[in-house]
């Protein structure tokens, strides 16, 4: 039986690791297809084609074959479009790639997040500080959409009744959203929650985040933390672990 070939598939490498002396298991999300593990044979060596075009954080398009787990990388090209991200950007980027290795299946597409992730690479490219903490609280937000472990931000979980504007509410990871009594620094006004559910069902999501809740997504790095340990199953990722120990140095 033929194995299937895939070809002109948009991708990014999130993962790599030595296979052999000469080759590597690469870990990549791709548009149509979701997280796929490839072997790119041979890219190792000086000579190889692969060597310069597989790195992460870099919109490539590939060509793949096979049908087992792993399949076989038959070739890989850099579409441009940014630099490679630097410094605090390019271990937010790790941070992104470390998410998805988390929190998606092998082989179960997600098109409107590969959009959302190519479109938080390139605020990360940009240099803005500022873009970069939007882009990392957009992207947070939309992939527990898009895995369907976010709750709805316009109603509390538990009961299903609607938000008060005026009332104040929090993400907890066993609770979903829930009222809290007084001023939290991880709570928001119910109105706020609102906006921000209105953007995450815009066609644009991450623009509509950031064009009409960019002054939101500050408060929620905590609540979304918490979030995202509990359904990664860890106290702190890895990623973001070595950004903390950096800053402390």
């Amino acid at each position: 039986m033929a194995t299937k070939r895939i070809a002109d598939e948009p991708a990014f490498v999130l993962h790599r690791y030595d296979w052999s002396e000469t080759s590597l298991i690469l870990e990549v999300f791709t548009r149509h297809h979701g997280r796929v593990a490839l072997v790119a044979k041979g890219a190792k060596r000086p000579t190889s084609s692969f060597r310069p075009v597989l790195l992460p954080l870099q919109p490539l398009s590939l060509a793949f074959g096979g049908d087992g787990d792993i399949r076989t990388l038959k070739s890989a090209e850099w579409v441009g479009g940014h630099v490679m991200p630097t410094g605090e950007a390019l271990l937010s980027g790790y941070y992104l790639n470390e998410l998805l290795m988390r929190l998606t299946a092998r082989d179960d597409p997600h098109p409107q997040l590969f959009d959302v992730y190519a479109a938080a690479v390139r605020l990360l490219a940009s240099g803005d500080p500022e873009a970069l903490q939007w882009a990392l609280r957009g992207f947070e937000l939309l992939l527990l959409k898009h895995t369907g472990l976010l709750p709805a931000l316009n109603s509390q979980t538990l009961t299903l009744s609607p938000l008060s504007p005026e009332d104040r509410y929090t993400l907890l990871p066993e609770a979903g959203m829930q009222w809290v009594a007084g001023d939290s620094r991880s709570s928001l006004r119910g109105a706020q929650w609102l906006a921000l559910q209105a953007a995450l069902d815009d066609p644009s999501p991450l623009a509509a985040l950031l064009r009409e809740c960019a002054d939101l997504l500050g408060p929620l790095q905590r609540p979304l933390r918490l979030l995202l340990n509990y359904h990664c199953g860890v106290g702190a990722l890895r990623t973001r672990q070595m950004m903390l120990d950096l800053q402390t140095l």
